[in-house]
């Protein structure tokens, strides 16, 4: 089987620019790709649903709807990767992309060539094998993970996680004490490495774990950070 048979599936090209829209699907679909498209945030909204693409390239300046808000919207219910496309350069705008959940960034102009080999590695990357996550219950002081129902509770409430934010919760409070460097986590969490992947994508995880599981994610009692090094699991 070649890489493409691998890799190739539907993707959701959403931006306003009807150029950039075509010239990215046709070079796509000369990949092997699947594709459809959408011009405006409401258009994507609805081919997410209809369509469930395997990916989405989405620019961030949308009418009716901004990428960054679809990426917001979805991540609360889907863990479908997401390329977004942007004008804009500013670090802040990259990282908010990654705080919401974004695979990966791609600043315009682009080569489409380049795009469409970032598209091949997300894909292959989120079809692989998920980290092994210990089919049985973490239960810590208030906090339980449980790796049979992919749930996690704080004092008892159930709170929702995605499958990337439970997957790294998991496999720190698996092994406590334990410190990770943010490679290590890229390749055991994200089965991926900082040669293509951006190590903030750790960075940005932690934080909205920590979010979700601690009374004061400024003093955080279940993951700490190791100055320097990385982060541990506090048991």
């Amino acid at each position: 089987m070649t890489l493409m048979e691998e890799t190739a599936g539907t993707v959701l090209v959403v931006d306003d620019e009807d150029i950039v829209r075509e010239v990215v699907c046709t070079y796509l679909e000369r990949e092997g790709y699947t594709t459809c498209q959408a011009s405006a945030g409401r258009a994507a909204v609805d081919l997410i649903e209809s369509e469930s693409p395997d990916l989405i390239v989405l620019d961030v300046m949308l009418p009716e709807i901004d990428g960054f808000s679809i990426l917001s919207q979805l991540r609360k219910h889907s863990d479908i990767p997401v390329i977004l496309l942007t004008a804009r350069t500013e670090e802040t705008d990259r990282v908010l992309g990654l705080e919401l959940g974004a695979d990966d960034y791609v600043v315009k102009p682009f080569s489409p060539r380049e795009l469409a080999a970032r598209v091949r590695t997300v894909l292959r990357r989120s079809t692989r094998t998920e980290p092994t996550i210990p089919e049985t219950v973490i239960a810590y002081d208030g906090l339980e993970v449980d790796g049979r129902s992919r749930e996690v509770r704080v004092d008892g409430e159930l709170v929702d996680f995605t499958a990337k934010e439970f997957d790294l919760l998991a496999f720190l409070a698996s092994s406590p004490r334990q410190v990770f460097s943010r490679g290590q986590l890229l390749e055991q969490v994200w089965d991926s490495s900082t040669d293509w992947q951006d190590a903030s994508t750790v960075t940005v995880h932690i934080r909205r774990v920590r979010r979700k599981i601690e009374r004061d994610p400024n003093e955080p009692r279940w993951i700490s950070t190791v100055w320097g090094v990385g982060y541990r699991f506090e048991s």
